[in-house]
């Protein structure tokens, strides 16, 4: 009988999106981790081998820099979760990760335990562009006909020169939740009706 005790090597995690680089720590050498490591890289990252360690964004790819921006630390399982997330989203789409953020910074959910289907029941309007200035004006008037059509049939065929519609005014009411939000080099609004 042997009585040896083979350890069999881990399994290989894979990772269908690309989530961008990763610094680490590790607290075996006390130093920092020369070079940044993939995603996959972490995931697959052998604590009891390769010494403890953690690791967060290196800043490379806006929307994980935007979904962990408030942790210190980022784990192989949020890496795992996240992953699936996009892929049952339907990929890596910039909308994707905005949309994640919403349901993690704003709505308060766990990533871990989110599902798809709770990131797609969000009542969420998403607008993207250059600046906050023309981004607040665009959506507050889309939302505006959208909202209240009527008011905005009246407003647009008035022909009263001190009719005016006050963009910052109807954002900022208590009729919504407006989050802005930088993603890379573009800007955006997450506005959620209350």
């Amino acid at each position: 009988m042997d009585t040896s005790s083979e350890t069999t090597p881990a399994e290989v995690v894979s990772l269908q999106a690309d989530l961008g680089t990763f610094e680490g720590f590790n607290f075996r050498n006390q130093s920092a981790i020369d070079h940044n490591l993939t995603a996959e890289e972490v995931v697959n990252w052998e604590h009891d081998a390769d010494g403890e360690a953690e690791f967060w964004p290196s800043g490379d790819h806006p929307g994980v820099q935007l979904l962990f921006r408030h942790r210190s630390a980022v784990t192989a399982a949020d890496l795992r979760a996240l992953d699936c997330l996009l892929h049952d989203l339907g990929g890596d789409s910039e909308e994707n990760f905005l949309r994640l953020h919403h349901a993690v910074s704003c709505s308060g959910y766990d990533l871990r335990s989110l599902t798809a289907e709770q990131v797609e029941d969000q009542f969420l309007h998403v607008f993207r562009g250059s600046n906050f200035t023309d981004l607040r004006r665009e959506a507050a008037y889309e939302l505006f006909e959208l909202y209240y059509p009527e008011a905005y049939a009246a407003w647009e065929q008035s022909r009263c020169d001190g009719l005016i519609f006050d963009t910052d005014r109807f954002l900022d009411s208590p009729g919504f939740s407006v989050e802005e939000v930088r993603l890379g080099n573009q800007v955006a609004l997450l506005i959620a009706p209350q």
